[in-house]
């Protein structure tokens, strides 16, 4: 049977055609006709280019400004796309989670950072259990069901698919321990066992070998899922300070102006680069593509010799090479300043 894509060529063969078309391209492809703009925003296409490993890693970040916007970054062309604004009530949404999985992006939970400009004070949301899904085949954001607990500042991952959630904060001076997990075919959270400690700071989470890591900032005692079942364990791993990034299941941590690897052992860490020009740039986001350690966005100062900069910048190590090396991809387009949510995306 002819193709309604490419005139005599089976349909399916187009579509494997079609599968090999990164990303980028898509919106120009859907001008040419309605059955290719079909075609391109069809979920057969996508399960296609997982099936013949044509999938791309990309990196979607958010910052500061402009309110609520994401974009999202292409190794392949160095080039950004925007997506559509996230329809939050909430004004300057921050300290929310950002997860990826299943070729979809997530943000859960988090609060304003809208400020009164008369009066100083914030909007009044603090906290929020709201659920939001950006779908890259259907090209919109769409809300899902609430978390169980508002929460803000909270540790956020995935894990076998469905995403972990635990710790943060429900108000300005209430923490909490609980978790949940979330089902993304069914729509569903349920809780999962507490954590067994929970401390009056900011907590992050990393997947690192198949385990959730929940680590409280200032604090170097790390808890650890491995199952549902077995629960939180404590460790007092004593790990360095700092941002981090899992490549590959290795972590890398950027503290003092200096990135660091996890050796085998897990208990001590190797010297990889200096990154001592980085140390005047606060808030950016340290995140990994494509086997490389990315540092994005953040601003400079302010001091006596500068204002307070934005920034859009993206610097890139390559901790795979014999000789790591810092060299800059295409800056953020949009995006500028502060980096409020940044995560891979495989799709």
């Amino acid at each position: 049977m002819s193709s309604s894509l490419l005139e005599g060529i089976p349909e399916a063969v187009a579509l494997r055609c079609l599968a090999h078309v990164p990303l980028h391209h898509h919106p120009n492809l859907e001008l040419v006709s309605r059955s290719w703009r079909a075609a391109i925003r069809s979920r057969e296409l996508f399960r296609v280019r997982n099936e013949l490993k044509s999938s791309e890693s990309l990196l979607c970040v958010c910052s500061f400004d402009p309110e609520n916007t994401w974009q999202v970054y292409s190794p392949d062309c160095d080039r950004w796309l925007t997506l559509p604004l996230l329809p939050s009530p909430i004004r300057h949404l921050a300290h929310f989670g950002a997860v990826t999985t299943s070729g979809k992006l997530f943000v859960l939970g988090g609060g304003s950072d809208a400020v009164d400009p008369l009066t100083g004070d914030h909007d009044g949301t603090f906290a929020t259990d709201e659920v939001w899904c950006y779908d890259f085949v259907e090209r919109r954001w769409s809300q899902r069901a609430s978390m169980l607990v508002p929460r803000s500042m909270f540790a956020c991952c995935v894990l076998d698919g469905k995403i972990v959630v635990a710790g943060g904060f429900t108000t300005c001076r209430k923490s909490v321990s609980g978790a949940e997990m979330y089902d993304l075919e069914n729509d569903v959270w349920s809780t999962i066992p507490d954590l067994n400690r929970t401390h009056n700071s900011p907590c992050s989470g990393l997947v690192i070998r198949g385990r959730v890591h929940v680590l409280h900032k200032g604090l170097s005692t790390v808890q650890v899922l491995e199952s549902v079942k077995v629960g939180w364990e404590v460790k007092e791993y004593g790990w360095p300070q700092g941002s981090m990034a899992v490549v590959e299941g290795v972590v890398y941590v950027l503290s003092h102006g200096v990135v660091y690897k996890q050796e085998e052992d897990e208990t001590s860490w190797k010297v990889v680069a200096s990154a001592s020009e980085f140390k005047l740039r606060i808030g950016m986001a340290m995140t990994s593509l494509s086997g490389e350690v990315l540092l994005v966005g953040g601003v400079i100062g302010p001091d006596r010799h500068w204002d307070i900069k934005p920034l859009s910048d993206v610097d890139v190590l390559t901790v795979g090479s014999d000789r790591p090396v810092w060299r800059k991809v295409a800056p953020m387009t949009k995006c500028c300043g502060t980096v409020l949510g940044c995560t891979q995306l495989i799709i």
